[in-house]
């Protein structure tokens, strides 16, 4: 009896700790910058994933989408609370889930969403949602007063794995390409590259000099050092693929 009663006290315990952790987080990271972090399960674990807005006089650029499905319509609420703003250009940065899982609820509501062609291939071939419109290349976007460049450093997390870089600002958004200082490992290597993934960080650093900001896709972004934290781990994984 008394495991029993231990069993369900664990359970609602997980239950309660993994309820907490599943609100929309907004943080305020400069300016009119701003990291949005929602959760989702992976193995069985609550993990936090990370999204970029920013406020323009010409509304709100979005990058990347809630992992969390319950969260696609409370972000442009708060967005539109906060900041009395609506989004008006969504980019997703690879083609995983917690991606672009949003992308096609924001073309409804009129946002114009966007993606790699490579993205969209491999969104359509595995069954993902897809953006309504596509870039071939790197591509210079400028909505309001901001300018930011998508840059695709080779493959790493993903096949089709991009970067944000804000120049003026010095800010990058790394997504899962880039990990946390809190991560051991580079995650997911369920469609990565651990042979050119070093080389892609290596891509990252020359293109973007000098960010005062890093954005990485997973856990906390409050050090640049996640550049370098990524490439040791990067390099160590292409030593073990040899």
């Amino acid at each position: 009896m008394n495991r029993y009663l231990v069993a369900i006290t664990f359970l609602l315990f997980a239950q309660v700790t993994w309820a907490q952790k599943t609100p929309l987080n907004i943080t305020h990271l400069t300016g009119d910058f701003y990291v949005y972090t929602t959760y989702n399960l992976y193995k069985g674990t609550p993990v936090p994933a990370n999204g970029l807005y920013v406020v323009t006089n010409n509304g709100v650029i979005l990058i990347d989408t809630p992992w969390d499905t319950t969260q696609f319509q409370p972000l442009l609420d708060s967005i539109r609370v906060k900041h009395n703003r609506e989004v008006t250009v969504c980019i997703a940065t690879h083609f995983h889930e917690d991606r672009t899982g949003g992308l096609a609820y924001y073309k409804q509501q009129g946002i114009r969403t966007y993606t790699t062609k490579q993205t969209d291939d491999l969104s359509k071939k595995r069954g993902m949602k897809r953006a309504e419109f596509l870039i071939s290349s790197d591509t210079t976007f400028s909505v309001g007063q901001y300018s930011f460049q998508t840059y695709y450093p080779g493959q790493g997390h993903a096949p089709d794995n991009i970067v944000i870089w804000f120049g003026k600002e010095r800010i990058l958004y790394g997504g899962s390409l880039i990990k946390s200082t809190d991560d051991s490992t580079l995650g997911n290597l369920g469609d990565a590259n651990t042979k050119t993934y070093a080389i892609s960080v290596k891509n990252v650093i020359a293109k973007c000099i000098n960010p005062i900001y890093v954005i990485p896709g997973h856990n906390s972004w409050k050090t640049i050092a996640s550049l370098e934290h990524t490439l040791k781990m990067a390099e160590k994984a292409a030593q073990e693929n040899h």
